[in-house]
């Protein structure tokens, strides 16, 4: 008899819509770093990658539950199209709410440093991965979002033109431009990682 932990994405949906927890508990940790993963890399900012993240499971767990899932066999790239999905939401939400603003037109929260990062944090925050980071950051949306699915998530690129709504063509164009513009970013700032 197979255990959990071999069972296939579909049986443990399957178990999980039959009431077994454990499968479900299962399936979140196979995926639960890659999901993380490419909400972080969208957002960059821990505490709302953690609000969102949650989002995306409990979306997951009521699509389940009322058995509306119809993405056989696909599971990570429909749940990481969902948090593409709610990361997108966010970001059109949050532009349609006014930020507070101080005298010189700066968002107050940029001139507030509120983040605190503890000593685990900044031992499990390697600097390579820091500085890759940094260079993303510097990247068009478009081409980061490519490089963080492939590279972080490992999607395919027929999985990646699908969350993000291109052709496959258009995502293998944004990701070699993307790479090119890392590499320009290396030599320019004479990044060693």
């Amino acid at each position: 008899m197979k255990t959990l932990e071999q069972a296939t994405d579909t049986s443990l949906i399957l178990a999980f819509q039959e009431g077994d927890n454990a499968a479900f508990e299962v399936l979140m940790e196979r995926y639960k770093d890659r999901i993380y993963s490419s909400i972080l890399f969208l957002v960059k900012d821990n505490y709302l990658a953690e609000d969102l993240f949650q989002d995306v499971f409990i979306k997951i767990i009521d699509t389940l539950k009322n058995k509306r899932y119809t993405e056989e066999g696909k599971f990570l790239p429909w749940a990481l199209r969902i948090a593409h999905n709610l990361c997108v939401d966010y970001f059109r939400k949050s532009k349609r709410t006014p930020s507070a603003k101080n005298t010189d037109s700066k968002d107050i929260f940029e001139v507030i440093n509120i983040v605190e990062d503890g000593v685990d944090n900044k031992i499990m925050q390697g600097q390579s991965h820091d500085r890759v980071r940094k260079m993303l950051d510097l990247l068009p949306e478009e081409q980061r979002e490519i490089i963080v699915l492939r590279h972080f998530a490992n999607l395919s690129f027929k999985e990646i033109a699908e969350i993000t709504n291109c052709s496959i063509n258009t995502a293998l164009g944004r990701m070699r431009y993307g790479l090119i513009n890392l590499r320009k970013i290396m030599v320019e700032k004479q990044i060693v990682l």
